[in-house]
C-alpha cells in the first residue's frame, strides 16, 4: 500500500532521521524522499512516499503522531489509494464561477468520481455558488483579499480533504501550505499554456506576441510557481487573426478553462496520473 508522509516545521537538525527510522522499522520500501530548507522562513519540509503492508498503516500513523509530538513537526499521512468512499475535494475560489461550477457539475453528474466537501475563498463573490450546491462555505480573506493560509489548511484538515482544487483561486499558496499537502494533492488551474505563458495575464501576454492558439493548464502545485513538469492536462482553442483580446479572454474563461480543469481533476481522482519526484507520470 502506498502512503505519502509530509512533515513541515521550524528548521533544525535531525528532523528527517526519526521519520526514516520509523518507516524502515515497519518494513516499508521508500520510493521517494524530498527534503527542503526554506532559509528565509527557517522552514523544514519533507515528503516521503513509501510502500508498506496495509496491516501496519495504523502503526505508521501512531508512530508519526509520536514523532510530531517529539519534534514539533506538522506531520500528515495520506494514501492515494482511497477505499470505501469517494475522494474528498476542497474547492478554492476567488471571483470567477465558471470553472468551479464546471467541477461541481461534473461531480454531481458522476464524471468526476469524488465528493465536493467544502468551498473556501478569499473573496465573497462565489458564496452563492456554495449555497446552490449546498456546500459549507468558508471566507478566509480580508478586505484586501489577502488569505489566511493557515486557516485554509486547518479547514482541509477538519474536513479530511484528499485533494485541494484551486479553481481560479487567485492567491499563491506559501511553501508551508504546499508541503503540508504535497505529493500530488493540490490541483491548480492556470489560465494560460505552461510553460510558455505563466503569470497573471497569460491571455494578454499571448495576444501581445500575436498568438492564434490559446489555452489553459491544469497542473499539480509545487513550490516553484507555475512550473512546467507538473502538467496534468492542457486544453486549447484557436482564433482567427484580428480577434480581440476581450473575446479571447471570454472564450477562455467561459469555455476552455472549465473543461481543462474538469478533465484534469477527473484524471487525478481516477488514479490515472500521479506526481513522482515533481513530475507527472501515468499510473499503470
Amino acid at each position: 500500500m502506498q502512503m505519502v508522509i509530509t512533515a513541515v516545521g521550524p528548521d533544525n537538525r535531525g528532523l528527517a532521521d526519526p521519520i526514516v527510522h520509523c518507516v524502515t522499522e515497519l518494513g516499508a520500501n521508500i520510493a521517494e524522499i524530498q527534503m527542503f530548507d526554506h532559509d528565509q522562513q527557517s522552514l523544514f519540509s519533507m515528503l516521503t512516499r513509501v510502500e508498506l503492508d496495509a496491516d501496519v498503516v495504523d502503526r505508521l500513523q501512531g508512530s508519526m503522531q509520536e514523532v510530531s509530538t517529539r519534534t514539533g513537526l506538522s506531520i500528515r499521512t495520506w494514501s492515494p489509494k482511497i477505499e470505501g468512499r469517494r475522494p474528498r475535494l476542497a474547492i478554492c475560489v476567488t471571483y470567477r464561477k465558471e470553472t468551479p461550477r464546471a467541477v461541481l457539475e461534473a461531480v454531481q453528474s458522476g464524471l468526476i468520481d469524488a465528493e465536493a466537501t467544502v468551498m473556501i475563498s478569499n473573496r465573497e463573490a462565489c458564496r452563492s455558488l456554495a449555497q446552490e450546491f449546498d456546500l459549507p462555505w468558508f471566507y478566509i480573506g480580508n478586505v484586501e483579499g489577502q488569505a489566511d493560509d493557515r486557516r485554509l489548511i486547518d479547514i482541509c484538515d477538519e474536513y479530511e480533504v484528499d485533494y485541494i482544487v484551486l479553481a481560479r483561486y487567485m492567491r499563491i499558496l506559501p511553501p508551508e501550505s504546499v508541503w503540508k499537502y504535497a505529493g500530488g494533492r493540490i490541483i491548480n488551474l492556470h489560465h494560460g499554456l505552461l510553460p510558455g505563458f505563466p503569470g497573471m495575464r497569460p491571455y494578454h501576454d499571448a495576444h501581445r506576441v500575436r498568438m492564434l492558439t490559446y489555452g489553459a493548464t491544469c497542473h499539480f502545485i509545487v513550490p516553484e510557481l507555475d512550473a512546467g513538469n507538473q502538467i496534468i492536462n492542457q486544453a486549447t482553442f484557436s482564433v482567427p487573426p484580428g480577434t480581440s483580446v476581450e473575446e479571447i479572454v471570454r472564450r477562455g474563461q467561459e469555455e476552455n478553462e472549465p473543461r481543462c480543469l474538469v478533465e484534469g481533476v477527473r484524471r487525478v481522482v481516477a488514479g490515472e496520473v500521479q506526481l513522482h519526484f515533481n513530475r507527472v507520470v501515468a499510473t499503470e
